[in-house]
């Protein structure tokens, strides 16, 4: 489809929605989607806003592969100041919101100051108009999904929508979709909250026009399809595993940061794993695994839905909870069960069913639990302070604290601050595993030496999305590094940095890169797009990408020091497996990379690298 060349603007403190015709000439320098909408926000907002301010501006955007018959074009992101992290910050998604968004006829949607009471966002089209949303306040995702299709008698609308983590402040709280589908990182469901901005409810009707050259799109389209299929990682263990897939894996080399990144090994992994969510239950005699899932247009399918074992203590007595609903993705089984010891599977899922339930990153929730668990071991907190006992492996904690945190009720209020938060109040600042206050996901950096300086200079924070090294450190794509050395890696994570731009403003989904390259993607953009869209391009596009998104955090405030890690990983070596005695060598690798990034020493792009990327 390209673009729609529209976007609805959305005045909030007004109760106001105007369209506008899209920048073209931005469209030709950031492609869409990631790339596009934060050039309007930098262009818009100032960098030292504060996130939950009615100044900050929230960003619902489609790429120009959105909507299309591209293989898993249904991707949507939501672009704002994180009120995790205070830093730039984009959260992408999938299911279904997007494509319907596209249909609609919209590229995006900007959302501006505060409605002075809850309301929702109604789109039948070019139609849009804002409705009370009292109604809502303070109900779960789950439920808010379920009055809107009800009160506008159509099953067929698609929402995406915040929880009570989002109304509460909780600061990692998520923005879902089709029920179990997140904007998931930094907080932007907390932004969105704050705006009393409770949903966004989108029919579209138009399908997708406007492709440059259908025909050679639809054979550039039919290419990749091919190449996924054949692809040992998207055609076959990501259908039939998920990105669980890597439990076990990860387990294996060393880099499954465990009991807050204590150590790299789990001795319960595959308790937690892919593989156990296939196998038979004793209680019940099934297994924990429904079936896989795909979001729109996606030929991967990677999705998981699960059910949880109804004799289990976290729902005995809560059938509400008995369905099959999404289950755990690596990542989320990583932070709920390894992060704090906790081997329990079930348990896990449960967790996993509130933060989706009640729209929180399960990852920066999970890594924040291990950090409350570590201070009690330590003695620093205490049972009182909790409201139970919290000791590493403790399922009971996790489940129960899961409940608090999304209600906003106990400890659960201070466990929805973030680790940055909860261990500066208790004086070891040092304990919070993470980076610009962002919890690490399911990588140890002592394992996996390139993703240390991926989490470290990460622009969102801590995460493994922005330059995903584990590819070819660990799988081999798409050539093999050594994982546990810092030679090269510089240059590894600056190509994965700026590739991985390109695929999140394209509106295609990052897991496509397990056997695509930017040499897949560019025959679908330049068929789909008007313009040059050549290979050439689009990596400037991702590099340009980068560097605006540096600038915005550098007028934040942030400098050269926020590109760190913990004290741990870089002077507590790993005790066990293949990194045994190794620590990371970040501050080997960051002057190189800031060198090939053409910045100071500072972390700084110079005037010269600036001047060629036209920023």
């Amino acid at each position: 489809m390209g673009w729609t060349r529209k976007i609805l603007r959305v005045d909030l403190t007004h109760g106001t929605c105007t369209a506008e015709p899209l920048n073209m000439e931005w469209a030709q320098q950031y492609l869409g989607q990631r790339g596009l909408a934060t050039k309007y926000f930098v262009s818009e907002v100032d960098p030292k806003v504060d996130p939950l301010s009615p100044a900050n501006k929230l960003i619902m955007t489609t790429g120009p592969l959105t909507g299309t018959p591209a293989s898993t074009g249904g991707r949507y992101s939501v672009v704002t100041k994180g009120a995790l992290t205070g830093a730039i910050a984009c959260s992408n998604s999938g299911g279904f919101f997007g494509a319907e968004l596209k249909f609609a006829g919209w590229d995006m949607i900007i959302f501006e100051g505060k409605s002075p009471q809850p309301v929702y966002l109604s789109i039948e089209n070019d139609k849009a108009e804002l409705k009370d949303a009292s109604h809502l306040w303070g109900k779960t995702v789950w439920q808010t999904e379920e009055i809107i299709k009800k009160t506008h008698q159509d099953p067929q609308i698609r929402v995406a929508s915040i929880g009570r983590a989002g109304e509460n402040g909780v600061l990692y709280a998520c923005v879902v979709n089709d029920l179990h589908r997140a904007a998931g990182r930094s907080g932007v469901g907390t932004v969105m909250g704050s705006k009393n901005l409770k949903a966004v409810a989108v029919r579209g009707t138009r399908g997708v026009s406007g492709i440059k050259d259908p025909q050679t799109f639809m054979a550039a389209v039919a290419a990749g399809k091919k190449v996924l299929a054949e692809n040992a990682v998207t055609g076959q263990g990501l259908p039939k595993y998920g990105t669980q897939v890597l439990m076990n894996v990860i387990n294996e080399i060393g880099a499954l940061p465990t009991r807050n990144h204590r150590d790299v090994q789990f001795e319960q992994a595959n308790r937690i794993s892919a593989e156990a969510m296939y196998e038979k239950r004793p209680t019940d005699g099934k297994s924990h695994l429904v079936t896989n899932a795909a979001c729109f247009g996606c030929t991967i399918a990677c999705g998981r839905i699960s059910r949880i074992d109804e004799t289990h203590f976290s729902v005995v007595n809560k059938p509400e909870y008995w369905g099959a609903s999404g289950g755990l993705e690596y990542e989320a089984a990583w932070a709920l069960g390894a992060a704090n010891g906790v081997g329990d599977l079930e348990a896990l899922q449960f967790a996993n069913m509130i933060c989706n339930e009640d729209g929180m990153d399960p990852i920066s929730f999970g890594a924040t639990v291990g950090a409350a668990m570590e201070l009690y071991e330590l003695g620093i907190l205490k049972k009182e302070d909790i409201g139970m006992e919290a000791p590493f492996g403790s399922a009971q904690a996790l489940v129960a604290l899961a409940q608090a945190t999304a209600q906003g009720e106990g400890f659960g209020k201070l466990l929805g601050l973030g680790s940055a938060r909860l261990c500066e109040k208790y004086g070891r600042p040092e304990l919070s595993m993470g980076v610009k206050k962002q919890e690490f996901p399911a990588y140890d950096s002592r394992g996996i030496q390139g993703m240390g300086l991926a989490y470290a200079t990460s622009n969102r924070g801590a995460c493994h999305l922005r330059g995903y090294t584990v590819a070819s450190e660990v799988l081999g794509i798409p050539v093999k590094t050594d994982p546990l050395v810092t030679e090269g890696k510089a240059a590894l994570v600056k190509a994965f940095q700026d590739a991985t731009a390109v695929f999140d403003s394209s509106g295609l989904c990052i897991f496509t890169s397990f056997a695509w390259t930017l040499a897949d993607i560019q025959p679908q953009i330049a068929a789909a797009c008007e313009g040059d869209w050549s290979l050439e391009k689009l990596n400037e596009v991702g590099e340009r990408i980068w560097n605006m998104e540096r600038q915005f955090n550098l007028a934040a405030g942030f400098t050269a020091k926020d590109d760190d890690l913990p004290p741990r990983l870089k002077t507590e070596p790993a005790k066990t497996g293949p990194a045994k005695g190794l620590v990371n060598g970040l501050d080997k690798m960051k002057p190189e990379y800031y060198q090939l990034r053409g910045w100071d020493a500072e972390g700084r792009p110079s005037g010269e690298t600036l001047q060629r990327l036209g920023l």
